[in-house]
């Protein structure tokens, strides 16, 4: 149990976890490196709803931007959170 900002919660404090960077590649996946200095690949196909559709739009995915450690598309109206796409990715050695 911890308390936090006048909260109490159970558990134990995390650490928050933040996009530093992100290259996006074809087919939907994204090469993301956070704030933990790992780079992981993501397969942004898993984010389904209507919110998410504009990015089937290639000229629409391929335009990320982060906004304070969230990758966001379409001027803020798309974003997803960086601890869903830490648990959603996978290991990833970039090669020089």
């Amino acid at each position: 149990m911890f308390f936090s900002n006048g909260f109490v919660y159970g558990g134990h404090p995390t650490e928050t976890i933040k996009v530093s960077s992100v290259k996006p590649l074809d087919d939907m996946m994204m090469i993301i490196t956070f704030s933990t200095g790992e780079s992981r690949l993501f397969d942004a196909t898993i984010l389904t709803g209507e919110v998410f559709r504009p990015l089937r739009d290639k000229s629409v995915f391929s335009r990320p931007i982060i906004d304070h450690g969230v990758v966001t598309w379409n001027d803020g109206e798309i974003d997803c959170s960086p601890e869903f796409m830490y648990e959603h990715s996978f290991e990833y050695t970039l090669v020089s």
